[in-house]
């Protein structure tokens, strides 16, 4: 596939835009969209900045204007791109922007980049042609539109009986494409007079914007009311689903109108929207700088692929409109996936501030409560989720669900977690939700046990599989991502060495999966020696234990009689790849050795065990039910593609078991440049500062508005 990035504007990488706005400046990655780092502009860095941007024509970017004229410098308007995220802009940052050296797209009363390219001679359609179709098919068969968290079209929402339907859509008042489209507030009466009066025989829909609905702007139409002719949607529902349901579509400036011509939909323009003047709709204004006669199809290749700007949402650099519309597609997934009230219950205020984001694209689903009697207050009903930790969760929930139809999720952090400890306070970058059981309690069936159970594993999947275990395994990858990764130089003399890595002894894998037979550290170090009397034993104390926070010190000589070398410092990967085979209850380092390729013993029964990749000592109901043989990869694809659910914290959205592969890895690699990561790991009373301060921190703060 072709690289068709848009390349409107190329400054030398030493240097870098001025901008008067913070707002701008905390848009996450639009250094990596513009190519060109960010900076506040005025005072005594006007010699240090080779341009000046603001956002589109906004009276805020007044400033902005003003000192680029004063100081002869570029002036760049920003704006949203055509596509740019799940949400609106209070809640989800831009994946994609324009950037335009000239005017802006809305802008009608100059000449824009967009619009200079639409009145060129070149072929817009030249080398991109297949991608163009491709990209456009997308975005009609799932219906993208610029925000995309709007419900489909529901049954009753359209009267039954119509014989036509025409479409008037609003917009927000005091928007710049109005006046700046060479339309006012009164052009919408006119619109909506001209609709009614030019198709006497429809019925007539009008429109109101999303942040109309949302509450944070006005629109229009606020005193049109319902009759026998017209229907006003007050409610969000997607643009495209709605446009499909219309014969026609009268617009002032709204760019839903070029979503209706990509529908095939006749449109008309009251205003002067950067689509109109082009040949291709009904236009009542004009604008004489537009010569040219382009095809729908023309224009959306202008527009969405020579004009805009995307971020690959996976790698956190420049992408293409493929990018967005994976990662739009992703994002619908999982809102249908959980689609109602998350309602959790018995979560510590420092977890409900962690995991909150990540439960519900939609913030105002998302509901923690004290115990069962606020459980039932909130009334739930099916399609709801009763969340909670771990196994158990309050007396009284699984009745609740069972009464009401609601789901019960159990919930866990996922495999791969994070660059610091959980018990540490450290946010997750995935999680587990689990309806049938959890994961580290073979006593039932749980959701992976399903999937690793009855999933067929498509070509794409167990390529992907691959491709991160092998970033795994080439870049130490594990849960918590905060030991050091050196070779280690133990002493083993030619004997085949055994890596036992200790456990937390109440963690609920071992209370729930090992059976009554080897629970604790010792015994499991005895039960290892006993089996290989003359292998050299490495074993390995948890980090939380070893941190503090947790159950499982084996204190005395005890270890030593047992262990021939206690590992303190290298990370559970680097004893991994150090050691023959490894031994372990029900450790996630049992995995990690799989991944590695390594000879694993299992003494209890984790969810990797059962599967013909384990030599397992301990017998249960869990054994039996896992009936098929898995290879490595289909492992790998159940417990880490299928099963968790991956979390951007700067994105504000559900992304890939790989991006956050990447993310660790970043991350991990710039704590360890600067010395930091050495802070994390070690130190009981600096950890105990930063718990302190991360709790008063939730205590004090509430969820952060972004306010892209």
């Amino acid at each position: 596939m072709r690289d068709t990035r848009s390349e409107l504007l190329s400054l030398p990488s030493e240097n870098r835009i001025g901008v008067f706005s913070r707002g701008i400046l905390r848009i996450p990655f639009l250094e990596t969209m513009l190519d060109n780092r960010i900076c506040l502009a005025g005072g005594s860095l006007q010699t240090r900045v080779s341009a000046i941007a603001g956002w589109g024509r906004k009276p805020t970017a007044t400033n902005a204007r003003k000192y680029a004229e004063k100081h002869d410098l570029p002036y760049i308007a920003l704006e949203d791109g055509f596509l740019r995220s799940w949400g609106t802009g209070d809640l989800f940052p831009p994946l994609s922007v324009v950037i335009d050296p000239e005017g802006i797209y809305y802008d009608s009363t100059r000449p824009s980049a967009l619009e200079s390219l639409l009145n060129g001679d070149a072929d817009i359609l030249e080398g991109i042609e297949d991608d163009v179709h491709h990209a456009l098919a997308l975005i009609l068969e799932h219906r993208l539109s610029k925000y995309n968290h709007a419900p489909e079209l529901s049954a009753g929402m359209l009267r039954e009986h119509d014989r036509k339907r025409v479409l008037v859509i609003d917009q927000t008042a005091g928007d710049m494409s109005i006046s700046l489209g060479l339309a006012g507030e009164h052009t919408f009466a006119e619109m909506l007079t001209a609709a009614r009066e030019e198709n006497p025989d429809a019925a007539i829909y009008v429109k109101t914007h999303p942040e109309v609905i949302s509450g944070r702007k006005q629109g229009h139409f606020f005193h049109v009311g319902n009759d026998e002719r017209t229907v006003v949607l007050r409610d969000a529902v997607n643009p495209i689903g709605l446009i499909g349901e219309m014969d026609r579509v009268y617009a002032v400036s709204s760019t839903m109108g070029f979503e209706a011509l990509l529908a095939g939909k006749p449109v008309s323009c009251f205003g002067m929207p950067w689509y109109a003047g082009w040949g291709v709709t009904d236009d009542r204004k004009s604008c004489s700088r537009r010569t040219r006669k382009r095809s729908v199809e023309e224009l959306f290749a202008a527009a969405y692929f020579r004009y805009a700007r995307y971020l690959d949402s996976l790698t956190h650099q420049r992408g293409s409109i493929f990018d967005v519309i994976d990662w739009l597609l992703r994002q619908r997934k999982m809102s249908e996936r959980y689609s109602g009230r998350m309602i959790c219950n018995g979560f510590r205020r420092w977890k409900a501030a962690n995991v909150a984001p990540m439960l519900s694209l939609n913030p105002r689903n998302t509901f923690f409560v004290k115990d069962i009697t606020d459980v039932r207050k909130m009334q739930p009903f099916p399609g709801d989720a009763l969340v909670h930790w771990g196994k158990k969760g309050v007396d009284g929930l699984g009745e609740l669900a069972l009464e009401s139809g609601a789901r019960r999720l159990c919930m866990e952090d996922g495999f791969v977690r994070s660059v610091g400890l959980g018990s540490d306070l450290v946010p997750p970058l995935s999680l587990v939700l689990d309806e049938r059981g959890i994961y580290f309690d073979p006593s039932h069936p749980s959701d992976l046990e399903h999937i690793l159970n009855t999933a067929a594993f498509n070509s794409d999947e167990l390529a992907e599989a691959e491709t991160v275990r092998s970033f795994m395994v080439e870049n130490g990858i594990t849960k918590y991502n905060i030991e050091r990764r050196d070779s280690p130089a133990w002493l083993a003399e030619g004997k085949r060495v055994v890596f036992v890595p200790g456990q937390v002894e109440d963690d609920a894998s071992i209370r729930f999966g090992c059976n009554g037979g080897v629970t604790t550290n010792i015994e499991l170090l005895s039960a290892v020696r006993k089996s290989k009397p003359d292998a050299f034993i490495v074993y390995k104390p948890h980090p939380d234990v070893m941190s503090g926070n947790r159950k499982g010190y084996v204190r005395g000589g005890r270890v030593e009689q047992l262990a021939d070398h206690v590992e303190t410092t290298l990370s559970v990967v680097s004893c991994i790849e150090a050691a023959d085979e490894v031994h372990t209850m029900t450790s996630l380092s049992g995995f990690d050795a799989l991944l590695r390729n390594k000879a694993v013993v299992t003494y209890g029964m984790p969810f990797y065990a059962g599967w013909g990749l384990t030599d397992d000592c301990a017998t249960g109901p869990s054994f039996q039910r896992r009936r098929r043989k898995l290879r490595l990869e289909e492992l790998v694809a159940g417990a880490l593609l299928r099963y968790p659910l991956y979390w951007d914290r700067d994105l504000c959205g559900y992304t890939t078991c790989r991006a956050v592969l990447y993310r660790i890895t970043e991350q991990r690699n710039a704590l360890e440049a600067s010395g930091s990561l050495e802070k994390i790991r070690s130190g009981y009373v600096r950890r105990q500062l930063r718990k302190l301060s991360i709790l008063l921190n939730t205590t004090l703060s509430d969820h952060d508005n972004k306010g892209y």
